[in-house]
């Protein structure tokens, strides 16, 4: 039954799009309670979900593992000694064996809000970096954008966006569906929320965004206009620089970005 119920909790898991690892037994020397191939499902904050590996310490490296592995996104092997009660996993049974950990996590959604050149090469830079793309926009069509994973054309006002703590929102909708967007994205717990505009432009959708109620905490999330300061000019530049901030927001990066940067004095 271990199998099956090991299956069935990792597709919930990765509908949930929650992070987990799963601990696989892939060599046994001399005696062990667990033999190869026993697996264990380990939840993003160390729980045990499903599965069994062994008792007493091991399990517990393996758990500690794993917690490691999910923050590095990194695979790795451990070789638990079980022939030393003091030094080793804490159960004497003559031998050892050796796990590999593996992390799974989601990758991050880019939601993708407006139509044009500027999304299209967002589209397409997202997804050769790691995103999952999602454009959202009534006019967008599947041949100009190949790279999505999701494109929905029937959501005028953006109620389907549903953005969770790890995604990236950009709203590129060219002022007509600005606040319907932002509002919808201030309202969920995404983790970047861009505009796409120009410092004037944007200085009146957060203005406007203001009077309707919403904080100054909650209008510091916008980042308008969008992107890091690369001088960029066409649309491709402009879509690069906002991949490269999505970039150093997921990488936890240092970098200057426009929405940082002192307005240019006139003349």
């Amino acid at each position: 039954m271990q199998k099956p119920d090991l299956l069935r909790l990792q597709l919930e898991l990765r509908d949930a799009r929650r992070p987990h690892a799963l601990a696989t037994v892939v060599e046994i020397l001399g005696s062990s309670s667990a033999k190869p191939g026993a697996k264990a499902l380990i939840g993003e904050t160390g729980e045990v979900l499903a599965g069994w590996i062994g008792g007493g310490c091991a399990q517990a490296m393996a758990v500690d593992t794993a917690l490691k592995a999910l923050a590095s996104g990194e695979p790795c092997v451990i070789d638990v000694d079980l022939t030393d009660e003091v030094f080793g996993a804490g159960m004497p049974c003559g031998g050892s064996m050796r796990v590999y950990v593996e992390p799974v996590v989601p990758k991050p959604r880019a939601w993708l809000l407006g139509h044009g050149r500027i999304v299209e090469a967002l589209c397409e830079f997202a997804g050769r970096l790691g995103f999952d793309a999602i454009v959202d926009d009534h006019q967008a069509l599947p041949t100009r954008f190949p790279g999505a994973c999701r494109l929905i054309t029937d959501d005028q006002r953006y109620q389907q966006l549903q953005p969770f703590a790890g995604d990236f929102v950009v709203v590129a909708t060219h002022h007509k569906g600005d606040y319907d967007a932002l509002t919808q994205a201030l309202n969920s717990e995404a983790g970047y929320i861009a505009l796409v505009s120009s410092r004037k432009r944007a200085q009146l959708v957060i203005s406007r965004l203001a009077g309707e109620g919403w904080d100054e905490t909650s209008l510091k999330r916008i980042r308008a206009p969008a992107g890091l300061d690369l001088g960029a000019k066409t649309p491709e530049e402009i879509a690069l620089a906002i991949v490269a901030e999505m970039v150093a927001v997921r990488r936890g990066a240092g970098c200057v970005p426009l929405s940082g940067l002192p307005a240019s004095p006139p003349g």
